[in-house]
């Protein structure tokens, strides 16, 4: 088991204990808004791992089988886990069709790919996929800061959670819808390019018959 991998397992065996932050179960601290605080600072660490996973895949020449099936498999239990959580956890913020546009997003990507797969292609991430995953990680943060943070006083700075939660969330479904139609655009053309290209070798190969049929 290399080090990448580890990495990939531990985010998977997190997944559990970010819905148990997220639960009336877990324990309260000594301050009031110490549970918000720390189950954010652990979900925006635990989806910075996918990153780190990835480098040092690419860095050591570790890319295996295992790490190719757990990666993707990890980063929607994680979005899964926390878009579900978060409905009972600040439904002023997060809706019920939000969770559902962002988890079906997450669903039709991972088809998208294994249809390419199967058709000897892949795609890309996009800049618009990548741009989505910096927005949802930053926005379920203060999602979950939300609950017991309006705003947030550091001197005469005062940060508006709420305001960040609410624009932050919306701005990452319109995102979101965007990624899928550019995953959707480039599957179509990748599409229409292999056929294109199974048909000339098709015709091709009909004319070389009918060249060597004896006349």
């Amino acid at each position: 088991m290399n080090l990448p991998n580890s990495i990939t397992l531990s985010r998977i065996a997190a997944v559990p204990i970010l819905i148990w932050m997220l639960s009336p179960h877990f324990p309260h601290g000594g301050f009031y808004g110490e549970q918000e605080i720390v189950t954010a600072a652990f979900f925006i660490l635990v989806s910075i791992s996918d990153g780190v996973d990835g480098y040092l895949a690419r860095r050591r020449g570790q890319i295996t089988t295992m790490g190719m099936l757990l990666d993707p498999l990890a980063d929607k239990l994680l979005i899964t886990a926390a878009y579900i959580t978060l409905v009972e956890y600040n439904p002023h913020v997060v809706k019920p069709w939000i969770a559902v546009l962002v988890i079906g997003r997450e669903f039709l990507v991972t088809g998208l790919r294994s249809i390419a797969s199967s058709e000897g292609f892949t795609i890309q991430a996009s800049d618009v996929g990548k741009l989505k995953t910096v927005i949802q990680i930053v926005s379920v943060g203060f999602v979950i800061l939300d609950h017991g943070w309006r705003v947030l006083h550091f001197g005469w700075f005062i940060m508006p959670v709420d305001l960040i939660a609410v624009v932050g969330i919306y701005y990452m479904a319109g995102i979101s819808t965007l990624s899928a139609i550019d995953y959707f655009v480039g599957f179509w053309r990748k599409i229409e390019h292999a056929s294109k290209g199974s048909r000339k070798r098709d015709n091709a190969f009909v004319l070389s018959r009918r060249k060597n049929i004896p006349g």
